[in-house]
């Protein structure tokens, strides 16, 4: 399974552009409510995405949880994602229910809280 969708992969691109944009016009940027949930089935392991970089779509960015109490904002690279591979050959997953209701940083005070990334 791809880890993102046509679909994903085009309104991460849009948010990344539109907040590239902001920047360089000295403006904040946009809180989005994250696009994707990638989680790894062997682990705690999670990541909630919002945009990817404009100048590297390799590169995406949200609230990363490597499932040891410190969930984050950051960035992760989705070719290393795609080339994790757990016990008897398990993939980084997309999460085909999850459904965005907050914005990312109000998933990341909650998971800052839960010492993990609750949805």
């Amino acid at each position: 399974m791809l880890l993102l969708t046509q679909e994903q992969n085009t309104r991460l691109r849009a948010n990344g552009q539109f907040n590239a944009t902001r920047t360089s016009e000295g403006k904040p940027e946009t809180d989005f409510m994250p696009v994707v949930k990638l989680f790894c089935p062997w682990t705690g392991a999670t990541w909630l995405l919002t945009e990817l970089d404009p100048e590297d779509p390799d590169i995406a960015f949200g609230l990363c949880d490597l499932g040891l109490g410190f969930p984050e904002l950051g960035s992760v690279r989705i070719s290393e994602l795609e080339a994790v591979r757990g016990p008897g050959g398990l993939r980084v997953e997309r999460d085909l229910h999850f459904r965005a209701d907050k914005t990312l940083s109000a998933y990341a005070d909650e998971a800052r809280r839960n010492e993990r990334i609750v949805c």
